[in-house]
């Protein structure tokens, strides 16, 4: 990890350095602004491609979840009649 003190133009710009530009390999970053200090990070060229894959097997699968709030729903609606 290295530190850098930049300045900020009169515009609001602040150079990355070099370094970081090779390492990161990107040309737009997500800047996070966590209230006493803002963080900047690569964003990927596609960042929906990028996290495709990322959850998966994390819990039901999207049809399944559908099926149980359905069966969940008519039930209730069951024991509404009754």
């Amino acid at each position: 990890m290295s530190h850098h003190v930049m300045k900020v133009s009169s515009n609001g710009q602040v150079s990355i350095p070099a370094e970081a530009r090779a390492r990161w390999r990107t040309d737009r970053v997500v800047v996070v602004d966590l209230g006493d200090r803002v963080v900047m990070r690569p964003m990927p060229d596609d960042p929906v491609a990028d996290i495709v894959g990322k959850y998966r097997a994390r819990g039901a699968a999207i049809d399944h979840a559908r099926r149980r709030e359905r069966a969940d729903h008519e039930a209730i609606e069951r024991r509404k009649r009754q």
